[in-house]
């Protein structure tokens, strides 16, 4: 007998409500995906004010449900089970989330489940590609996080092997656009520009491609200086300034830098699989770059569709399935969401 699942997600700047139906076959079907976005109340600032999205998911979290079942034509009394991201996040967005994920489980007397935002980046791909070759190798690229992760069992292992020592990629989007005077988030109108820009006009640096770095490690903070400093330069020459050159070159040391490694980390543990996922998945260069570094290698590349690779309630509900099709115990009703949750804890 199949079962429904709801997933809760409020991580960030995203209020996302996502149903999912569990076969009985462990394949994983979306029946809704409904998204709240609070970005253009931080687009002023230039980044994500805790405060406000804890507010904004406090004012959007009914409604995105409502819609949601709307839209999968069910009622609360179909759900079979909630999961809800834990962690990691802003502390009081993940709150808001995890105290509307106890309150249905507990009226509707449904179990409920913990789940690691990290995971559910990885697990959204099944929605899609369906089940997932173990192992396989995941790049999560987002505007925190830029990590190469080793998934042996979407439900209970996941190993890091490598991750940012500073700037995640998404970040140095964000503050490039802004030397640019680009608009925020900054991926989408640097990616834009970049399709009429030249990559090869500036030869920003490839951080940690050095024989001393950590070779699954990543850096971007040099770069995005690299980036300001070049601009500052050309600005006091009283150049005009190439926008679109700036993009395409500093999208090109990105894209470059995140499917070197990752190609390179796959084929030293013997994966042949490649999932990327984040927000940053989106971005048209690395997916074409992932694409032929990939097919030289041998390696099969799995790529959400972008409406999956940013935050949402799909990706929570999907790995809450998977969870509980591996039959992963149940959260205590007290937990408490954590911030820092890393990424081998899939599930509370």
């Amino acid at each position: 007998m199949s079962r429904i699942i709801m997933g809760i997600e409020s991580s960030c700047d995203e209020t996302g409500v996502g149903l999912v139906r569990l076969h009985d076959d462990g394949t994983v079907e979306l029946l809704a995906d409904e998204v709240a976005s609070s970005v253009e109340q931080h687009a002023r600032f230039g980044g994500v004010v805790p405060e406000v999205a804890s507010r904004a998911h406090l004012e959007a979290m009914v409604p995105t449900t409502t819609r949601a079942f709307e839209k999968a034509g069910l009622t609360l009394s179909d759900v079979d089970a909630i999961a809800v991201t834990a962690g990691p996040g802003l502390a009081g967005a993940l709150l808001v989330g995890v105290s509307a994920a106890k309150a249905y489980a507990t009226a509707l007397d449904v179990p409920l489940y913990g789940v690691n935002h990290l995971a559910g980046h990885i697990a959204v791909d099944t929605l899609q590609h369906g089940p997932l070759p173990t192992p396989c190798l995941a790049l999560l690229v987002s505007g925190g996080h830029t990590q190469l992760l080793r998934v042996d069992d979407i439900a209970s292992s996941i190993t890091e092997l490598g991750s940012t020592v500073d700037d995640a990629a998404g970040e140095a989007y964000d503050k490039v656009a802004r030397v640019l005077g680009l608009p925020y988030p900054g991926g989408p109108p640097i990616d834009k520009a970049a399709k009429n820009g030249d990559p090869a006009a500036i030869a920003f640096p490839r951080g940690m491609t050095g024989p001393r770095d950590a070779k699954n490690d990543f850096s971007f903070s040099g770069l995005k200086t690299a980036v300001a400093r070049w601009v500052e330069g050309a600005a006091r020459r009283g150049e005009e300034i190439p926008v679109d050159d700036v993009a395409a070159s500093f999208q090109e040391a990105v894209a470059d830098v995140l499917t070197m490694k990752a190609v390179r980390t796959a084929k030293e543990q013997g994966i042949g699989t490649l999932v990327i996922s984040g927000g940053v998945a989106a971005n048209s260069r690395l997916s074409a770059l992932a694409a032929e570094r990939c097919a030289a290698a041998g390696i099969e590349l799995r790529v959400p569709r972008p409406r999956l690779c940013t935050d949402n309630g799909a990706m929570i509900a999907a790995l809450g399935a998977h969870v509980v099709a591996a039959k992963r115990p149940t959260a205590a009703l007290d937990f408490s969401a954590n911030p820092a949750l890393p990424v081998n804890v899939v599930s509370l």
